[in-house]
């Protein structure tokens, strides 16, 4: 539990990206409900547009629908399928993009909002990045850079959202 209150602070650097997450620690094999939080859009211009890429190891993607916006979810074959509640799963959620329906749906620059997601995280702990791409009425904005060895995320640019996942307790069912 003390590592769970500890992380945030071990990650403090990744504040000043522009879509992170609003919970940037997780429990291994184990639910998560990712929150993408998105402060601005493309200089003036408003969002229309959010794709999150989903992570190696990360099952069962779920997207929360939202008003205003289409959801698209896009599956691929798994290199190797795992089996969950019996039945085996051969291909896996890699990428979930909101598009907004109309002009009027945009994201405005001045204002704030929330895209969430729900998966189950791998089995091993470790860090995970979510490259988001940020597509606007003008302009777009990637959120895809990921550290090299020796590099610290607040050094880059465009970093993607960071979540550390943390050794599971044990026990319990992954819902």
């Amino acid at each position: 539990a003390a590592a769970l209150c500890a992380a945030p602070f071990l990650l403090a650097p990744v504040a000043s990206a522009h879509v992170v997450l609003e919970y940037q620690v997780a429990e291994a094999a184990k639910s998560y409900k990712a929150t993408f939080k998105v402060g601005h859009g493309c200089g003036a211009s408003p969002t229309r547009q959010i794709v999150v890429l989903i992570p190696a190891g990360v099952r069962g993607a779920k997207p929360m629908p939202k008003a205003g916006w289409s959801i698209e979810i896009t599956r691929e074959k798994l290199a190797a399928p795992y089996s969950d509640h019996g039945r085996q799963v051969t291909e896996d959620v890699t990428r979930v993009t909101w598009t907004a329906r109309t002009p009027d749906d945009y994201l405005p620059n001045d204002q704030y909002d929330e895209f969430v997601l729900n998966a189950r995280m791998p089995d091993q702990a470790g860090t995970l990045y979510w490259p988001v791409q940020q597509l606007c009425a003008q302009g777009r904005n990637d959120w895809t850079d990921v550290p090299r060895a020796g590099q610290k995320l607040g050094d880059l640019k465009s970093p993607a959202a960071v979540l550390e996942v943390l050794p599971g307790a044990g026990g319990g069912h992954a819902h």
